[in-house]
């Protein structure tokens, strides 16, 4: 297993060699610097923890800036860990680059989704909404919910308004298309959540099969 803390800058396109267009992602992945290797000894698990990005003084609470501290690290502004199987092939104040990832590869990109605020059925589910003639006063409301008598209440799960977007969305079996080590950008096939220059982790991905594009 492997991974990086990036930021997503925007989609584009490239063209492969026999022509065809390609929509791909484009993403600053790192530079990160490992501020902690945990073990199976010392945590019970073995993981890395990495930094990344310019960090502000103000945000910074002084518990993390005590990690920051004991590892000898200049304090960045976003800090992850990532589970690994070789904890001993990383050390406290290694740089963590783009080129770890190399085309071809498939991964799993986490990010988080654009916050809509609180909205109906029709935009957070997808419903139809009702007709519209004369005398018809249910255009965007969500109707019945259930039953008066029995069960007399509201079942668990009923697709009802509120709060859309804003959440962990991570998307499987994407495939690296280009990496270029000397600017830390990656190329990934398709769309990653999220809005740009929003904060993106990708990983080997651990799921078999082909590429989902």
């Amino acid at each position: 297993m492997k991974g990086i803390i990036g930021k997503k800058l925007g989609m584009t396109r490239v063209f492969m060699d026999d022509g065809t267009a390609v929509p791909v992602t484009v993403i600053e992945a790192g530079p990160c610097v490992v501020t902690r290797v945990k073990t199976r000894e010392t945590d019970g698990y073995e993981a890395v923890q990495l930094g990344f990005g310019r960090a502000r003084a103000k945000s910074m609470t002084k518990p993390v800036e005590g990690q920051y501290r004991k590892a000898n690290v200049k304090p960045k502004r976003h800090m992850f860990e990532f589970r690994i199987d070789d904890p001993g092939s990383y050390e406290v104040g290694q740089e963590i680059a783009a080129d770890i990832f190399e085309a071809g590869e498939t991964v799993d990109v986490t990010g988080w989704s654009k916050g809509r605020g609180f909205q109906g059925n029709i935009k957070r589910h997808g419903q139809s909404d009702g007709r519209a003639t004369h005398g018809n006063r249910s255009h965007r409301v969500p109707g019945s919910i259930g039953q008066s008598a029995t069960p007399a209440r509201v079942w668990k799960g009923r697709k009802l308004p509120g709060r859309m977007g804003g959440r962990r969305v991570t998307v499987k079996r994407l495939s690296v298309v280009e990496v270029d080590g000397e600017k830390n950008i990656l190329l990934v096939r398709g769309a990653v959540p999220g809005a740009d220059n929003g904060l993106v982790l990708v990983r080997k991905t651990h799921v078999a099969g082909k590429p989902a594009r």
